[in-house]
């Protein structure tokens, strides 16, 4: 018994087909009581009981010939039979329905010398004649139609019960199912800190353990890569001010420009990979201030005024007021533009600030070689570009468009990017009035 119901709780398949074995039994059960409740109450009318063929004679001598119709429908009342009696004068029937036209009867059988059962519609009658009248007798009506109706609602009654139940249990046997959905969908987010909790001990106690094990796995590996990346990072400071040190004390020439630009590029992306993962912390700190949000997109875009193609900026009449990092808004509007101009093929570039349900609505829109569909949906991923070849003169580091969605989620927004290949591409970045946490603190 004890490892049945060790079974019981560790088998999930095992529950289903208890479950599954239980509800065709009960509906069995069902099902034959009513199919046997209605098939009496059918039959109800078609015997006739041993007391009239034994005692028909004595019952035709109380009514008495000719009949005294009083005896009759006393007699009919206590047997709670019909009685009908003809002749070529009278018809008389204690069945004020006359349920029965018992002139259409056919005979079945002889009970006595005067006596037979006769059948109409399925059901027997017995019928004697004596003194020159025909007695018949046959049971009173009995509306069995309303019975079977309800037998039959009964039974449908409880089969939806039985139904309900059913699903009731397989619905709570299979809410971590809905549990584990909901998990997986949190950590595909990249909220790898979210474990779905449960209690069970069969398979599906099993599977959440194992994804729980896989999420921590995750965060495991994904935080010692980070403080890896931020280690390497850090630690190649170091050298790289050293050999910025040493280029200054080498001659002015054309090697030198280039070296130059190559450690810039170095410090860039090390400043950028260090900056990437402090956001990329669920403990992001910003240093946030009150600034009029379109005037400052509009003072940040004034620098790329020289690009050849030309840059629209437009403004709304009245400026509203944004808590915001300025020095990371700054590097997100800075790294939009500098892709735009990167990729517009010196076509006009426009820069649109709007307001709408306490959001500010930045959007940065070229027309230039535009970006394939199939790499739209990991265009912001870090370190990935369009260009497979990965060719410095065609794009930067890869880490631009992260910096920015990771910008923009910091300050509790989005980036959203529209783009279609030889048309140009329309970015969209969508910042609330006040960041999640600052909200959460002023309430």
């Amino acid at each position: 018994m004890t490892s049945l119901v060790q079974n019981v709780k560790r088998s999930l398949f095992f529950r289903l087909f208890l479950i599954f074995g239980i509800t065709v039994i009960m509906f069995s059960i069902i099902l034959s009581v009513s199919l046997r409740r209605v098939n009496q109450n059918v039959n109800v009318t078609d015997t006739i009981p041993d007391f009239f063929t034994r005692n028909i004679e004595s019952i035709i001598q109380d009514i008495g010939t000719p009949p005294n119709l009083s005896n009759a429908m006393r007699l009919a009342s206590e047997l709670d039979w019909s009685i009908d009696i003809h002749n070529p004068i009278m018809r008389w029937s204690s069945d004020s329905e006359n349920r029965l036209n018992v002139n259409d009867s056919t005979y079945s059988r002889t009970l006595t010398g005067n006596a037979e059962v006769r059948t109409i519609d399925n059901e027997d009658i017995i019928m004697v004649q004596t003194g020159g009248y025909d007695f018949y007798l046959y049971q009173r009506s009995i509306n069995d139609n309303s019975f079977n109706y309800l037998v039959l609602y009964v039974g449908v009654a409880l089969a939806a019960i039985v139904l309900f139940l059913n699903y009731f249990m397989v619905s709570k046997l299979l809410d971590p199912v809905r549990l584990l959905k909901n998990g997986a969908e949190r950590i595909r987010q990249g909220d790898l800190s979210f474990r779905v909790k449960s209690n069970r001990q069969d398979e599906l106690g099993e599977l959440t353990d194992s994804i729980n094990h896989m999420a921590d796995s995750l965060q495991s590996m994904l935080e010692a890569k980070r403080q890896l990346l931020l280690a390497i990072s850090h630690e190649l400071r170091t050298p790289l001010t050293k050999a910025k040190l040493r280029l200054e004390f080498m001659p002015e020439s054309d090697e030198k420009d280039r070296l130059k630009e190559d450690l810039k590029e170095i410090e860039l992306l090390i400043s950028d990979l260090i900056e990437a993962e402090r956001l990329n912390d669920e403990h992001t700190v910003l240093i946030i201030e009150p600034t009029l949000i379109a005037e400052f997109v509009a003072g940040v875009s004034e620098q790329f005024g020289d690009y050849e193609g030309g840059l629209e900026v437009e403004t709304p009449e009245i400026d509203e007021e944004f808590l915001i990092d300025k020095l990371r808004v700054r590097l997100l509007i800075t790294n939009l533009l500098n892709n735009a101009i990167r990729h517009g093929e010196e076509n006009p570039i426009r820069v649109r600030i709007s307001f709408e349900n306490d959001q500010v609505i930045i959007e940065v829109a070229d027309q230039g070689e535009g970006i394939a569909e199939e790499h739209l949906s990991q265009i912001s991923e870090p370190f990935y570009r369009a260009d497979s070849s990965r060719q410095r003169n065609t794009g930067g580091f890869g880490l631009g468009l992260y910096l920015c969605r990771l910008i923009a989620q910091a300050h509790g927004g989005i980036l959203i990017i529209e783009s279609t290949f030889g048309e140009g591409t329309h970015i969209t970045v969508k910042l609330p009035r006040h960041p999640p946490d600052l909200a959460a603190a002023t309430d």
